[in-house]
Parts: C-alpha cells; sequence; structure tokens
C-alpha cells in the first residue's frame, strides 16, 4: 500500500479539529459547574439549617472558590482557543488555501464576537459569577458572623476565606475585562 503525504493543510485542519473538540469539552465541563455550585450551596444550606449550626456554613468558601477558580480557568482556555484559532491558525491555513489572496477562515470565530449584545451579556455573566461564586460564600460568612458562635479559631479560618473569596472575585472581574 503507497504512503500518503499529508499536507500542512491536512495538519491544519486536523489541529483545528483537535482544539475545537476540546473548546466543546471544556465549555461543557465549565456550564456544569455552575450546576454544582448551586447543588453544593442549596445542600450546604439544608445540612446548616437542619443541624441549627451556622458554622457548617464555612464549607461554603472553599468548594465556592475551588469551584469559582475552575470555572474561571476554564472559561479563559475556551477564549484562549477562540483567539488561537481567529489570530494564528486560520490565518495559516487561509494562506496556504488563497496563497495569501485575503481569504478569511472559520470566520463564525470572529463574527459573533460582532454581536452589540456581546457585551450586556458579558456583564451579566461577570456579575451571575461573582453571586454564585462569592456573593454566595460572602453571605453564609456573615451568617456565620452574625450567629456569633464561632471560636477565635473558626473566627480566624472564616477571615482566610473571606480573603479568598476576595481574592476569586478580583481574578473573576480582571478576567471579564480582559476578555
Amino acid at each position: 500500500m503507497p504512503e500518503q503525504d499529508v499536507t500542512v493543510g491536512q495538519l491544519l485542519l486536523a489541529e483545528y479539529q483537535s482544539v475545537k473538540d476540546e473548546q466543546k469539552a471544556r465549555i461543557g465541563f465549565r456550564d456544569n459547574l455552575l450546576y454544582v455550585t448551586l447543588a453544593v450551596v442549596a445542600a450546604v444550606i439544608a445540612a446548616a439549617a437542619q443541624a441549627k449550626q451556622p458554622s457548617m456554613l464555612l464549607a461554603l468558601p472553599p468548594v465556592c472558590v475551588v469551584l469559582g477558580w475552575t470555572y474561571l480557568v476554564n472559561d479563559e482556555k475556551i477564549s484562549a482557543i477562540g483567539l488561537y484559532v481567529r489570530d494564528d491558525l486560520g490565518p495559516r491555513l487561509a494562506g496556504l488555501a488563497a496563497h495569501g489572496g485575503g481569504f478569511t477562515t472559520f470566520g463564525w470565530e470572529a463574527y459573533h464576537r460582532g454581536d452589540t449584545r456581546r457585551r450586556s451579556r458579558k456583564a451579566i455573566q461577570t456579575v451571575i459569577d461573582l453571586t454564585a461564586f462569592c456573593a454566595v460564600p460572602l453571605a453564609a460568612l456573615v451568617v456565620f458572623w452574625a450567629n456569633g458562635e464561632g471560636g477565635g479559631l473558626m473566627v480566624a479560618l472564616s477571615v482566610l476565606e473571606a480573603l479568598a473569596v476576595a481574592g476569586l472575585a478580583s481574578q473573576v472581574v480582571w478576567y471579564a475585562k480582559a476578555a
């Protein structure tokens, strides 16, 4: 059986398919993290209310920070893949296809970013991310502090948790501005 040479174009298309598959998987994973966060929040709040133990709410900040950071990292990688396809992979493939004749590949990668409501959707998504991953755990800390039953170690832990949540909030806002 004769060997077939693989062209640069075929390699670039295979790379495109590979990065788009990764992007698709990351989108599904990222989106499910919001649902997981809602489920965890509901479970912890229900358990704390049933046991009448506000200190159980201290479980929310670390869980929300870990889930929020994972969400944020996946969101950044999703955007990075889109940028790579738009600014690197697409132009290289277009150069091969049209010999530099101005051919645009993967137009959707740039087209959907020009939507007039994109900025408002990004702002709303930032508010949702801040609410799910930052406001909810901060509210749990406020309930814990208002209850006043925690000892010195628990209060110190809660302050560290508040700092971690504030750090995550700053990263959510920073990434939203960068996008």
